[in-house]
């Protein structure tokens, strides 16, 4: 058998191979101690040559491996040497054997479960993938690779961690002891092109009209809070929503980690930090939310929101700063609101529920609720405008909606975006701004 296919063999594992969590994979000593060889023989010809630049690493790496390949690789074919450059490639330049996957424009996230079992979301669906680590450090070093340039750090003190790729990819990890499998790592992969809402509108998310009325909402500087389940596309929405804002404005961006990609020049991103070693230096979304206020903004858009800067957020959309955009997790508007309240209660005020629900209806426009489908379809389902305060409850009313009408032969769900017939309380600021809404779009179908 081909080292290739031995190679392969290491991370390609059927089911009943497959290990469980306690389990480690038993890899070929003689294939796997040639690629740690050649490893080891880079790294020691890279630290007598510690001024190579890292674009000529690359190109480096593969010259190497002829003068290694004389000596220990008479029994590898032509595909099994350039499999072990490859992947000596992949871990010294790219993050080991998740940098294909990285490079795999069809994976939109990457879920690494302990050292051998890696999923990859696809088209909506989660697999298994192929690859896998040698063994929990392995995991580790990947990780502190990632981490370690924006001086972020993970041990044992501090197991999780909130990071980013230099592409804006999103990176959570946590390791033992909170991690029972190993070390686990998320990348939620930022696409490599900004998309549009002519792309959202290709792909289902959203109908035209819904689009047009989105686009005057966020012009009209309209409170927006878009919310929905982990991974339902909130902030890519958020990211093409920003599309809209004039290109005139100042824009401050406030997030765990930053990932937002907006189009306009005058922006401002500010990202949170969390406590050294000693506990301290901690800067939380609510520090920066407060001082996004002196910083003479005319948009503030929160990545998400989670926690007591609810409180801060709605004091600011309602102290004129209108046009504010932010997401939270929630399963419907009416959740939303409910969240809203809960958070408002975590900043330790004493208020009566009533004046959290008056700042809530005061300040919040719109929800959009952005859900990931069964099929792994993300769409909008409701884009419900805030009306107001009716006794002691916050009114909600649809305009949009998306009807399900079944499922398809291949699992695909079926139906279409239909507006409710109700006209937007909001049309008359809208109109203040010059945003005429066409009486047609608010036609309920039948």
């Amino acid at each position: 058998m081909s080292l290739l296919k031995r190679l392969n063999e290491q991370s390609v594992i059927t089911e009943k191979e497959a290990p469980t969590r306690h389990e480690k994979v038993v890899p070929y000593r003689h294939e796997i101690s040639v690629f740690e060889n050649f490893r080891k023989y880079v790294m020691n010809e890279l630290n007598n040559n510690i001024s190579i630049e890292d674009e000529k690493l690359m190109e480096f790496i593969p010259t190497m491996a002829e003068s290694f390949f004389e000596k220990e690789g008479e029994r590898l074919t032509f595909e099994a040497k350039q499999q072990v450059i490859k992947k000596v490639v992949d871990e010294l330049t790219g993050y080991g054997p998740i940098t294909s996957l990285l490079k795999d424009k069809d994976v939109t996230e990457i879920m690494v479960n302990g050292p051998y079992h890696i999923y990859v979301e696809k088209k909506g669906k989660i697999i298994k993938s192929e690859a896998h680590f040698r063994d929990n450090e392995h995991v580790l070093q990947v990780i502190e690779k990632i981490v370690s340039p924006l001086g972020r750090r993970i041990d044992e003190s501090s197991p999780m961690v909130d990071a980013r790729l230099e592409d804006g990819s999103r990176v959570n990890a946590i390791i033992p002891p909170l991690s029972l499998v190993g070390p686990s790592l998320t990348i939620r992969k930022f696409p490599e092109s900004r998309l549009n809402i002519e792309n959202l509108i290709g792909f289902g998310t959203l109908s035209r009209e819904m689009s047009q009325f989105l686009d005057g909402c966020v012009k009209g500087r309209l409170n927006v809070f878009i919310s929905g389940g982990t991974g339902s596309g909130k902030t890519t929405l958020l990211n093409v929503l920003s599309n809209f804002i004039p290109d005139n404005e100042r824009i401050i961006t406030i997030e765990d980690a930053a990932e937002l990609q907006l189009g306009q020049e005058h922006v401002v991103s500010l990202e949170t930090r969390p406590p050294n070693i000693e506990g301290k230096g901690e800067v939380s979304i609510r520090d920066l939310v407060r001082n996004s206020l002196r910083m003479r903004p005319d948009r503030v858009i929160i990545g998400e929101v989670r926690s007591a800067e609810a409180l801060d957020m709605l004091q600011a959309m309602n102290t004129g700063h209108d046009g504010s955009l932010a997401t939270g997790h929630s399963n419907t508007p009416r959740d939303m609101v409910a969240r809203l309240e809960t958070m408002v209660l975590m900043a330790g005020v004493d208020l009566p529920l009533r004046a959290i629900r008056d700042q809530i209806a005061g300040a919040v426009d719109l929800i959009i609720q952005q859900s990931r489908l069964k099929d792994g379809s993300r769409k909008i389902t409701h884009i419900t405008e805030v009306v107001g305060m009716e006794g002691d409850t916050i009114v909600l009313q649809d305009l949009f909606v998306f009807k399900q009408t079944g499922i398809g032969a291949d699992g695909k769900i079926e139906g279409s975006f239909v507006s409710t017939g109700i006209r937007p309380y909001c049309a008359d600021k809208l109109e203040r701004y010059g945003i005429h809404l066409p009486s047609e779009w608010f036609v309920e179908e039948e």
